[in-house]
């Protein structure tokens, strides 16, 4: 009788831990983000608001680890996806539904899916333009609108400046309705903002950077909420200077229609990863 031969599966090629290392980031930025709303929950605002501000941290650090490690794929792209909506998408709206929303009953609930649901339209709108082989060159300086990080910061900014300040006025429902309508706005419009992904100093700036840098972070051990709550209120003043160069930019190269600007801050290689 013979035997019939079984084919052997073919080995799949090993892959390196260190192309793991990005996708690892993703996952404790989406932990993070979770964990976010649990401190929520039990009402402990200023270990939620340093969980999201861990997971944009993690999120600002996987695409860059990923470049430079050569990691970069579609997988990681959508696993980036996935995280962001649920750390800046979801837990900001359930943290500020708890904190301060739930009096307005069914319509603080309708904010929350309002933020929601102009964060998700964002990060597709996103995806879409990544895939769009004829972006600008100069696309990469700019987002449109405002990033979903970027967005979880400004929303949070009344919880944030309640540390310092009295909650008498930050914590007025009106006042948090009236940021979560106002960045769910920014997130879903064309307006350009500024993307530092690419930015190149001169040599005479790279000092006074480094020290402005350092004061940052000396700040933020010594007065975290003042200083976090400074750079929230600059990236609010830069939105309009950068509204003003992306207009002299689109003037200078002639592409200033609406084909080109839906293209603005294409940047494939920092969200795509393994």
């Amino acid at each position: 009788m013979a035997r019939i031969k079984l084919s052997k599966r073919p080995k799949r090629p090993r892959l390196s831990l260190n192309v793991m290392i990005p996708n690892m980031l993703t996952l404790m930025a989406l932990c993070s983000g979770l964990t976010a709303v649990r401190f929520a929950y039990e009402g402990r605002w200023e270990h939620a608001v340093l969980a999201i501000l861990a997971a944009a941290i993690l999120d600002a650090l996987d695409g860059r680890i990923a470049r430079l490690l050569k990691g970069t794929s579609k997988f990681g792209a959508e696993l980036d996806s996935l995280s962001d909506m649920i750390c800046f998408g979801v837990a900001p709206g359930l943290m500020l539904y708890f904190w301060s929303l739930e009096t307005l009953g069914r319509f603080g609930w309708i904010l929350v899916l309002l933020y929601a649901v102009a964060c998700v339209l964002r990060l597709a709108r996103f995806n879409t333009a990544a895939e769009d082989p004829e972006a600008p060159a100069w696309s990469s300086t700019f987002f449109t609108g405002v990033p979903s990080p970027a967005a979880a910061g400004l929303v949070l900014l009344p919880m944030i400046m309640s540390f310092n300040l009295t909650e008498e006025y930050t914590r007025r429902p009106e006042v948090v309705a009236v940021f979560m309508v106002l960045v769910s706005f920014l997130m879903v419009s064309r307006i350009p903002t500024y993307s530092f992904k690419k930015v190149k100093l001169r040599p005479s700036l790279i000092l006074p950077l480094m020290v402005a840098v350092g004061l940052i972070a000396a700040s933020m051990i010594s007065v975290p909420w003042v200083t976090l709550s400074g750079l929230l209120v600059a990236y609010m003043v830069s939105i309009p200077l950068a509204v003003r160069s992306y207009r002299v930019i689109c003037q200078r190269t002639g592409a200033c229609d609406d084909d080109n600007s839906r293209n603005a801050a294409v940047d494939l290689d920092d969200d795509t990863r393994l």
